[in-house]
């Protein structure tokens, strides 16, 4: 097979010039915006970048694999939890700590992942619930006989003698992580591993007949997803200097479940632009509250909920494709008007 065939290309990363054009170009935003963006936007960005970690993970496991899963605030607290033990117990450094908990999430993907094997569809999503309330347990017994119930203080990290205390170093340092699970999602995505997670989600009987190791490919669709999710709950668990039970609610997981279906199931960058919108939809919400009238000051926490749920039954209504969904439509239809311009100049 020529480099230059269109199906090499297909393989490739950014095989195109529009496609490296794009990347330049975000690569270039990217590294300016925390020089010029305010502290409040800073913490917002980084924290978008935390969830994108996270949302790639799902969309691994349940937008390509077609695997149900209601575990991921459990997994998000077994990463968090794991850095805080380790650092409170024993002073674990970072460079241990983080490899700890990405170990420990692929041990609880494994375990929790064994149902898939025997269970499907709901059936499957309710034993992964069952991940949470182990984990909130465990968390919430250490809290109350250690650190009587206040939530576990965490020390920035260090790394090579530099030490991740400011908004603009976190940035950095979550931007790399961000990349990096992006990567290994497309990469993941575009490989062997993917086709068979695509061919379970359609119909795991014709996979098997096809010859994929059903049990194999599912097992490892938890494995996969299981640690990056843990290793996203330990840089949670850095970002914020403190961990406490109280933070990985039912709320959480649904959140998670949000970003790839109003991103856009089973698309990459729907994980992305799913963890973008579902951050800052709040904070959205609390800037347009402060125009109602006084008597729904107070309401603002129930309001952010309504309007969430909303936004949720909306999309699954009259956009099923998601954020992607729309941006696709919006490129085939600019394309459309630019093709007969393209033929008349071309003509002339």
């Amino acid at each position: 097979m020529r480099d230059g065939s269109p199906y090499a290309q297909e393989l490739a990363l950014f095989g195109t010039r529009a496609r490296r054009i794009r990347l330049a170009a975000a690569l270039a935003v990217l590294a300016a915006l925390p020089f010029v963006a305010t502290p409040f936007l800073l913490d917002l960005a980084n924290q978008v970048l935390l969830a994108c970690i996270g949302a790639l993970a799902l969309m691994l496991l349940t937008g390509f694999a077609g695997l149900i899963s209601l575990g991921t605030a459990g997994l998000l607290a077994a990463g968090a939890y794991c850095v805080g033990v380790l650092v409170r117990e024993v002073g674990a450094p970072f460079w241990i700590t983080l490899p700890a908990a990405a170990v420990l999430g692929a041990l609880l993907g494994l375990i929790f992942g064994l149902p898939s094997l025997r269970l499907r569809g709901l059936y499957l999503a309710i034993s992964t619930l069952g991940l949470h309330f182990v984990v909130v347990y465990l968390g919430g017994e250490y809290e109350a006989r250690e650190v009587l119930s206040t939530g576990v203080m965490i020390d920035s990290p260090s790394i090579g003698g530099f030490t991740l205390s400011s908004g603009r170093a976190w940035y950095f340092a979550l931007l790399a992580f961000a990349a990096l699970a992006l990567l290994i999602s497309v990469n993941l995505q575009r490989s062997r591993t993917g086709r068979a997670w695509r061919a379970l989600r359609e119909r795991d009987i014709v996979a098997s007949a096809l010859g994929i190791d059903v049990q194999r490919f599912k097992l490892m669709a938890f494995m996969v997803s299981a640690t990056m999710t843990a290793v996203a709950g330990a840089l949670f668990a850095y970002f914020r200097n403190f961990v406490s039970i109280d933070a990985f609610s039912l709320y959480l997981t649904v959140q998670y479940l949000a970003m790839i279906i109003i991103g856009g199931m089973g698309s990459i960058p729907g994980a992305l632009l799913g963890a973008g919108f579902v951050i800052l939809f709040p904070y959205a919400i609390e800037a347009i509250a402060a125009y109602l009238p006084e008597r729904f000051s107070n309401m603002e926490f129930a309001i952010d909920y309504a309007a969430f749920g909303v936004v949720m039954i909306l999309f699954l209504l009259l956009e099923p494709a998601g954020l992607m969904g729309i941006w696709q439509r919006l490129r085939n239809s600019f394309a459309a008007r630019r093709a007969p311009a393209v033929l008349s100049r071309d003509r002339r």
